[in-house]
């Protein structure tokens, strides 16, 4: 059997082909950079990660965009020839005015050399592109306020939307129509949807056409996919699906899914991919092999395929990373580290002439932007160093290195040097959501900016900072520590990853608890947002002097079995 989820810790939108024996799904990526993650199975059981497509600021720039924009569910398609890659642009998403873009790439090879891209339209997100059976090819998508679908035919020569775009179906009544995609099985156009919204009544619906610009009528035993909402046992929030077909003819569904806590309904884990076997009933239309329409925690695995496990994924998803080998850089590339020069050098608060960025696996993220101008692993060793910028309630220029959360059950730990010599300079660990809702647990001072009597003898300071939509509280007084050495400081989840508790140690053996907080402040319910709870290492000099901190290591832990 293959346990659900596939893709654990905000992996939404799944998108999903076949290439001969190997599999590919691409997730929304939202704000986080670089844009789309991209999984690579052979078996539908077991994944590694690849290179985000979107890894050059001029694909995708994003700096500025409110939470939750950015990436929206992009499709991934195969030509026999060119991988595709469409994805939207979201840029503003308040009020009912959303701004969405979408845009086209392509590549021979999913690991890299992504195009420039072909701007498409802005009418609506959840793009997806479809190859009919005659070579033509044409985009689909939502129409904004959930009007219907749109369908347009796109030149691959002139690299353009060509002919009229006709809005093929309005939805089946059930609304927020929205993730469109088209497959022509047989005689029939079969439209695949999301509907409901994407909450606990998200839920998957098509339609069908003998002709691809309709009229479509509905399946009668709509929805084809949804959860329970009534056995918070089950897996929820299922919707937003897509169709592969394996080599042996088998057919499975990948959709969008969700695991709140026992007597919870607030999911810290974001929202996530699973998967479901599928068969087509005598009337031709596409039901749950086991019955039903519930999405299950458990479905049967391929028949015919070997199981494959990645050697060089075991591991990797939990660990300790002593930031001592240059793996790959924010883009996932294995390419030569760029440097960069800051002129402005202040010599009195040891600031570095030179800059190189750093080379980090595929799974650590950014938000808005590459990290790699604000990173080094050569200024020191062993060691990454994070130059401040901007604080986390910032939409532009932050520096953090983060990972997703995949688990309820977690320990994070890090190992900080820094020496701020003001308030307006900190740095230290994060557990955060988005701009407005985070905890740090992080070095400062307490001495204002500019002061004349500055006392860099005083002891420094350690706080841990609450910010709920964005109102600022210390959770507990500030704790004062030695202005030079390492502090450790860690987080570890407790009671179904309702809670979390935060420590901090001088000497890296006797931690002490400082205080165990709610992580409602984490989760898409709370924040109103579409991602998922992320660990990180954070620096932020709001003086504009760029003053760094130094990460020994990087260290996340399972620390119970899921039930």
């Amino acid at each position: 059997m293959i346990q659900n989820p596939i893709l654990p810790g905000f992996c939404p939108d799944p998108s999903i082909i076949r290439v001969g024996e190997d599999y590919y799904i691409a997730n929304s990526s939202f704000e986080w950079w670089p844009g789309v993650k991209i999984y690579h199975s052979k078996d539908l059981k077991h994944y590694e990660q690849l290179p985000s497509p979107l890894n050059r600021m001029s694909q995708l720039n994003m700096v500025g965009e409110d939470d939750s924009c950015g990436v929206w569910a992009p499709d991934i398609s195969w030509d026999g020839e060119y991988f595709w890659l469409i994805y939207t642009d979201v840029k503003t998403r308040t009020g009912g005015l959303f701004n969405t873009h979408n845009y086209l790439v392509k590549s021979k090879d999913i690991r890299g050399g992504w195009s420039e891209p072909v701007y498409l339209n802005s009418s609506g997100f959840d793009p997806s592109v479809f190859h009919d059976t005659d070579g033509k090819m044409y985009i689909v998508n939502m129409i904004n306020n959930f009007k219907g679908i749109l369908v347009q035919e796109y030149d691959p020569e002139k690299e353009c939307l060509v002919g009229e775009a006709k809005n093929v179906f309005p939805g089946t009544g059930r609304g927020y129509t929205e993730g469109p995609h088209i497959y022509h099985i047989g005689e029939y156009y079969y439209l695949l949807m999301a509907e409901g919204g994407t909450g606990y009544e998200h839920m998957v619906t098509m339609a069908r056409s003998r002709s691809i610009w309709g009229p479509y009528e509905e399946d009668p035993g709509n929805p084809v996919l949804t959860s329970d909402v009534d056995n918070p046992e089950k897996l929820q929030k299922c919707g937003h699906a897509d169709l592969v077909c394996t080599q042996n003819g088998e057919w499975y569904m990948v959709h969008l899914c969700a695991r709140p806590p026992k007597g919870s309904r607030q999911c810290v884990l974001g929202r996530e991919t699973a998967i479901q076997k599928m068969v087509w009933n005598e009337e031709g239309w596409l039901r749950l092999a086991c019955d039903g329409r519930f999405g299950q925690w458990e479905t049967e695995e391929p028949t015919g395929i070997q199981e494959y496990l990645f050697p060089e994924e075991e591991g990797k998803d939990y660990g300790k990373e002593d930031f001592d080998l240059e793996i790959a850089d924010s883009a996932g590339n294995n390419e030569t580290a760029k440097n960069a020069v800051d002129e402005e050098c202040d010599k009195k608060l040891s600031m570095p002439v030179k800059k190189t960025s750093a080379l980090l696996d595929v799974r650590y993220t950014s938000l808005r932007q590459p990290y790699d101008s604000y990173t080094s692993l050569t200024e020191r060793p062993g060691y990454l160093r994070l130059y401040g910028q901007e604080s986390l309630n910032s939409c532009y220029n932050v520096s953090l290195v983060a990972r997703r959360q995949q688990d309820r059950y977690v320990q994070v730990e890090t190992c900080v040097e820094f020496a701020p010599t003001c308030r307006e300079q900190m740095a230290g660990l994060a557990y955060m959501y988005d701009t407005g809702n985070f905890y740090l647990l992080v070095k400062t001072r307490e001495e204002e900016f500019g002061s004349q009597t500055l006392d860099l003898k005083k002891p420094a300071k350690l706080r841990l900072i609450k910010s709920d939509h964005f109102d600022v509280e210390d959770v507990i007084p500030a704790i004062s520590i030695p202005e030079e050495g390492p502090v450790y400081l860690r987080v570890t989840t407790t009671q179904e990853g309702l809670y979390a508790k935060f420590f901090y140690s001088l000497d890296g053996k006797d931690y002490q608890e400082l205080a165990e907080v709610p992580t409602n402040i984490l989760t898409d319910e709370q924040s109103d947002g579409f991602t998922g709870a992320h660990f990180g290492m954070y620096c932020h000099d709001m003086t504009g002097v760029r003053r760094y901190a130094d990460f020994d290591y990087f260290e996340i832990v399972k620390t119970r079995k899921e039930q």
